[in-house]
Parts: structure tokens; C-alpha cells; sequence
């Protein structure tokens, strides 16, 4: 009988630092790579990512530079919320991290999905901390009407009888098959490694996914598309829209009058798009990503 090869992770160039610091009265965990000092690149990771998994993009920039990414309130090594998550957090805790990590600077700021939507509205609310804004699959969300309140609402409250899981992997090998299934175009030996980044192995061998259940809790706050592009329009830096031509958010965009009604929010855009790419183009293509991000960058 034939043995079943284990998926190899992916083996990094650039050595990460792991470092825990306190935001907002919470054990926040940051990853950092090249120097110390100077003007950082903030990478910020979408839902249920984390800090580490930019490793890809790290590695495939040209340049050495400063870079800062830390796992968000509730995902990866960062402290869970008991009382669940408000999206505005995300926003204020960006800007402790921006005061402790680069007091009076502008940063270069990159989200993605929904580390971009929190950094398009901070681009707006604090335009003076942003010198360049990338935006990979951050173009918001489908807007909500007010009827959708009563409903969502009431999926809120049953939803506070009982507490969410998560479905733990049975395996690392199990778990980059998932991701390679719901990404077909991430390579295995990069699927190996977010699989390392995304659960973590217990005392008894068994494997958890690290992100707090409590997300997938619906927000009760209905998403108002009207109040980002109010955030957008405030925007001073520029701007670049990166996103994957196979990915699942462009069927947000079936209209094009909704794509240029958002796209005309920004003063300075630019977008580019990356071929062979779902939503996860960082993980995908990231040599792709940092040919476009560089330039743009520099």
C-alpha cells in the first residue's frame, strides 16, 4: 500500500519576529520583518487571517523594508473579546497601533478583504496618518437597506442562545486540502503553511482553528455603504485597488455603475488586477501582488 506524502509548508526567506504588545487594554500579537526603525508597510490580514500568513508578499518584495502586521482582536495568537466584536474596534485599534509603533508618521497602510475596508475607512477618518493606501479586495460590502433590519435583528438575538464552533481540521494535511479546495489556485506548499497559521496543534495532537468563534455571530448594525463612501471621498493619499480576476467579491460588481460609484470616491486611483487569482491573491499570486504593490509603494 502506498504512503501518502505529507504537504511540505512553504519555507520562508525573510525571518518574521513575533512580538506581543498591549492595545487597548488587549494582548495584541505582531509580526514584523526587516529593520527596526524607519517608516512602516502595515499589512493588515481580512477575516478569520492572521499577521503571519503575509510571509508570501513579504518575501517577494524587491525591497527591504519596515513591516507590521499584527492579527486583529479575536484571530490568530491576539486575545478573544468575550462580549463579541463591534467593527469600530478594529478602527481604534489600528490607531493605538499606529501611536505605539509610529508616533507622528504617515504609514504606508495595505488591507486585505476586510483589513482593506477597515483601512479604506481609516484612510478616511485619519488622512494625515496614510501616505499610500492598497486596498487588496477592501471595496466594502453589499449594501444593506433599512428593511433588512427587523430580520437581522432577530438572527442576532437567536443567535445569543447558543454559542458558535468552529470545524477543527483532522489533520495539517486536511486542512491545506480545504484551503486548496476553496482556493484552487494557492499552491500546496503555500496552503501547507497558512494551514500552520490559521490552527494550532493542542497538548493531546488534536488541531484548532485560532480564530474565535464568536465572528461569525451576525453584526446587528447593518453595513451602510453610504457612510464609507463619505470615509472614502476624505481620502488624501493615494490609492491602489488590487484584486483577483477569479475572485468571489467581483460578483459584488455584476453592475458596473456600483464598481464606479466607489471607485469615483477616491481622488487619486489606481487599479490593477491579477490573473490566475481568487480572493486570497496574496496567497495566490504574491509575486503578482508585489509587482504591483512596489512601484506604487516606491
Amino acid at each position: 500500500m502506498e504512503t501518502a506524502v505529507a504537504i511540505q509548508p512553504y519555507q520562508a526567506l525573510r525571518t518574521p519576529r513575533r512580538r506581543q504588545l498591549q492595545i487597548r487594554g488587549l494582548d495584541y500579537q505582531l509580526t514584523e520583518w526587516g529593520p527596526s526603525e524607519g517608516r512602516p508597510l502595515v499589512l493588515l490580514h481580512g477575516w478569520m487571517d492572521c499577521g503571519p500568513s503575509w510571509q508570501f508578499l513579504v518575501d517577494a518584495l524587491a525591497q527591504e523594508r519596515r513591516i507590521l502586521a499584527p492579527d486583529w482582536r479575536g484571530f490568530g495568537d491576539s486575545a478573544w473579546c468575550d462580549d463579541g466584536y463591534w467593527f469600530p474596534d478594529y478602527l481604534a485599534d489600528l490607531d493605538a497601533l499606529l501611536d505605539a509603533e509610529a508616533p507622528g508618521q504617515a504609514v504606508d497602510l495595505v488591507g486585505h478583504s476586510m483589513g482593506g475596508n477597515v483601512a479604506g475607512l481609516y484612510a478616511g477618518v485619519r488622512p494625515e496618518r496614510i501616505r499610500r493606501l492598497a486596498l487588496l479586495e477592501g471595496f466594502g460590502m453589499r449594501p444593506a437597506t433599512a428593511d433588512d433590519a427587523p430580520e437581522r435583528y432577530r438572527q442576532w438575538l437567536d443567535e445569543q442562545q447558543t454559542v458558535p464552533t468552529m470545524h477543527a481540521p483532522d489533520s495539517w494535511d486536511a486542512l491545506a486540502e480545504r484551503l486548496m479546495r476553496q482556493h484552487p489556485h494557492m499552491p500546496p506548499e503555500h496552503a501547507a503553511f497558512v494551514a500552520r497559521c490559521w490552527a494550532r496543534e493542542n497538548a493531546d495532537g488534536s488541531l484548532e482553528l485560532r480564530g474565535d468563534p464568536l465572528h461569525k455571530r451576525k453584526n446587528p448594525v447593518l453595513y451602510r455603504l453610504e457612510e464609507a463612501q463619505a470615509c472614502w471621498r476624505n481620502i488624501t493619499a493615494p490609492c491602489l485597488w488590487i484584486w483577483g480576476t477569479e475572485s468571489r467579491v467581483l460578483r459584488m460588481f455584476e453592475d458596473p455603475a456600483s464598481w464606479e460609484a466607489r471607485t469615483r470616491c477616491f481622488r487619486n486611483w489606481t487599479g490593477i488586477a491579477i490573473e490566475h487569482a481568487g480572493h486570497m491573491l496574496q496567497h495566490d499570486q504574491p509575486k503578482a501582488v508585489a509587482q504591483a504593490l512596489e512601484p506604487f509603494l516606491d
